[in-house]
């Protein structure tokens, strides 16, 4: 991660290292962490010297000044961002998280104070809207534009995100002695540098069979790891897998309806569960989740799912009728 260590106290500095080092966050995160923390810190830091600029400088702030904080302050940290920098529910949610990391660091890690002012600060969770995804026939139409490419490279990048579910970073960093044709599978490497094995469909072990002849023949690409390499025989980019992604989308005409990469990853999720009968705890392990509410996002239904369980219901056709119309 990108940052000048001498414009933090050593403390935020030390918070950061945890991060990466003991709780193994992905480098996104913990920027995120990082922008929250040193934002709040300079609100504070700017109040407590009554400062008249926005670039407060926080390298010298103390110890002292953390136990002084209170719970008040974590409020009006909250209505500032949401009053002068226009914070919305899910922006504030995300700071008073990384608010709560950090105490819980400072006091049960590094025991600069025993207080915790957030401990007891409740907060509404933001509504979890429904991931965008690609319907069962916008996936084909996908593919197949793909298909047309002439890039056996660039196919089995899409079938791959469509058919596993796996993040972008994921992707980029799978090595070739990662996919095993014997048992068709392949290692992943997560978030936290977690491995999970996500089993290969025909679809994804005939696109990499087809690709890897091609990489084969290329002698330049010899002694490189990576299954996916640029034009310069090196590990493709994360940028160059988006690239693709997104020239694939327009060639498909599906563009303009805020399809992603990352939205690949949730239409691979989405299609598993409806139509491949994928329960929530093998999505979890699929997906590589640390947690099941993450996972849940993905058990919506649509609406003719929802009106095929009330007409299949078994009690659908017992039709009793009154006594009175009986008689």
């Amino acid at each position: 991660m990108n940052y000048n260590s001498e414009q933090n106290p050593e403390f935020l500095n030390n918070y950061l290292v945890h991060l990466k080092v003991i709780r193994m966050l992905a480098e996104r995160t913990i920027q995120e962490y990082y922008f929250d923390i040193r934002l709040f810190l300079k609100y504070i830091h700017k109040n407590n010297t009554d400062s008249e600029t926005d670039d407060t400088d926080i390298s010298g702030m103390s110890t002292e000044e953390l136990k002084e904080i209170s719970v008040k302050d974590i409020y009006n940290f909250i209505f500032y961002v949401s009053d002068e920098r226009s914070n919305d529910k899910r922006s504030r949610s995300r700071k008073m998280s990384s608010l709560r990391s950090f105490f819980k660091y400072i006091t049960k890690v590094e025991h600069i104070t025993e207080y915790d002012p957030t401990r007891d600060i409740d907060m509404p969770s933001p509504k979890m809207s429904l991931p965008k995804f690609l319907s069962l026939n916008e996936s084909k139409q996908l593919l197949e534009a793909s298909d047309n490419s002439d890039s056996k490279r660039d196919y089995c990048i899409i079938t791959l995100l469509l058919n596993c579910g796996m993040r972008l970073s994921e992707l980029v960093g799978i090595n070739v002695g990662d996919v095993d044709f014997n048992e068709n599978r392949i290692r992943i490497l997560g978030k936290g540098n977690k491995e999970r094995i996500v089993y290969l469909n025909k679809a994804c072990v005939s696109a990499l069979e087809n690709y890897l002849e091609i990489r084969k023949k290329n002698l330049k690409a010899v002694g490189e790891p990576a299954l996916f390499i640029s034009n310069r025989n090196k590990r493709i980019s994360k940028r160059r897998v988006q690239q693709v992604v997104e020239n694939t989308i327009k060639n498909a005409e599906l563009d303009g309806k805020g399809f992603t990469t990352h939205k690949l990853r949730h239409t691979a999720a989405t299609l598993m569960y409806q139509y491949g009968g994928a329960d929530i705890l093998t999505l979890k392990k699929l997906l590589g989740h640390s947690s099941i509410s993450t996972t849940e996002i993905y058990t919506h239904l649509n609406s003719e799912q929802v009106r095929s369980a009330v007409e299949n219901n078994p009690l659908a056709d017992v039709n009793f009728k009154k006594k009175s119309e009986e008689n």
